[in-house]
């Protein structure tokens, strides 16, 4: 085997594998910080939807005053500035579109990972 062919196979089985793919290298229950909210599904990097109850969500979040203080999972800080978001979402309206579901909680010990 030629050494071009195996540079395609070790590239093709990387990709069946998940290596480089964004869906399958996050974990959502970890994201914190800085998040901006686009209206460009294109710009985001990740795809949310907001569910209306906490049992169906994938994340528990809370809406932290203080950029600062967004330091643990499920705490994020919106700010208007992409430059100094940690990520960036866009929310979508049908569930199956989304990579991953929220729900805003009132209470800081009751965000984190709801799966």
């Amino acid at each position: 085997m030629t050494r071009f062919y195996r540079h395609i196979a070790i590239i093709f089985i990387l990709v069946l594998n998940g290596v480089g793919g964004m869906a399958q290298s996050f974990d959502a229950c970890q994201l914190y910080g800085q998040v901006f909210v686009t209206q460009d599904r294109n710009q985001a990097n990740f795809k949310v939807f907001i569910e209306e109850t906490e049992a169906f969500a994938d994340v528990v979040v809370y809406l932290e005053e203080n950029r600062l203080f967004a330091d643990k999972p499920g705490i994020w800080f919106l700010t208007e500035n992409q430059a100094f978001a940690n990520f960036s979402i866009y929310f979508v309206e049908q569930p199956g579109m989304a990579d991953f579901s929220i729900f805003y909680t009132d209470v800081l010990s009751f965000a984190g990972c709801n799966r």
